[in-house]
């Protein structure tokens, strides 16, 4: 096991990461507004079970594919570029007006919400990075195996990430109950689907594999 120094100065980084907003916590907080905290845990749900998804990766070695080779990055960018303009679609798509959470998630099961939440995680290839970057930075190879080490770090990982977005949970299901109270027509709707839509503009243009790498490089830099 990793000493507890280490494990501390991890737990900064994955404060910084919880911490930046992004896709994740974005539709964590569009799910809690829209369909109340359930509907959030269970996003949180799926985003978390990716995030193991991406420690096995990186255990097996996989992660690297996406620096050695540019395509598999590109593929998997476009990828969820697409799927966050069904995001966007789909919100356009749903009712006008702001109902009362109870109502929205009748409509939704929680498995069906859990499984958007891993498929955002895992077509966002800057978490496989993160991972790749990041997590060899705190194994110690004489600690133990290196497997179990990379899977410790994606525990403590959840865990710093679940009291953050807890946080995000509350506040976001309070002001959609203030909203749905209020009668702001479908403006919420606009708006989240506007936000979908500039994530997937964003992921679709960013730059070259190698300019990728040096920025990744750099901020993970700035981390340690």
């Amino acid at each position: 096991m990793p000493a507890l120094s280490t494990l501390l100065l991890f737990s900064l980084a994955c404060l910084a990461l919880a911490a930046t907003p992004g896709p994740d916590m974005l539709l964590i907080a569009s799910r809690s507004a829209s369909q109340g905290p359930r509907a959030g845990f269970a996003t949180l749900f799926g985003i978390q079970v990716g995030t193991y998804c991406h420690a096995l990766l990186a255990a097996q070695g996989l992660a690297q594919l996406f620096v050695l080779v540019p395509m598999a990055y590109d593929a998997v960018r476009i990828a969820g570029a697409v799927y966050l303009l069904y995001l966007a679609w789909t919100t356009l798509k749903s009712d006008g007006m702001l109902r009362s959470p109870s109502a929205r998630s009748a409509g939704q099961s929680m498995r069906r919400i859990a499984l958007q939440g891993l498929t955002t995680n895992l077509l966002n290839p800057k978490m496989a990075l993160f991972v790749l970057a990041l997590f060899p930075q705190f194994i110690e190879p004489q600690a133990g195996p290196v497997a179990l080490q990379i899977m410790l770090l994606a525990t403590l990982l959840n865990g710093v990430a679940f009291c953050v977005n807890a946080l995000v949970i509350v506040a976001s299901s309070r002001m959609g109950k203030a909203l749905s109270g209020g009668g702001v027509g479908c403006w919420p709707q606009y708006l989240l689907a506007t936000v979908f839509g500039g994530f997937a503009a964003i992921r679709a243009c960013l730059r070259s594999a190698a300019r990728r790498r040096y920025r990744v490089e750099k901020v993970f830099g700035m981390l340690m």
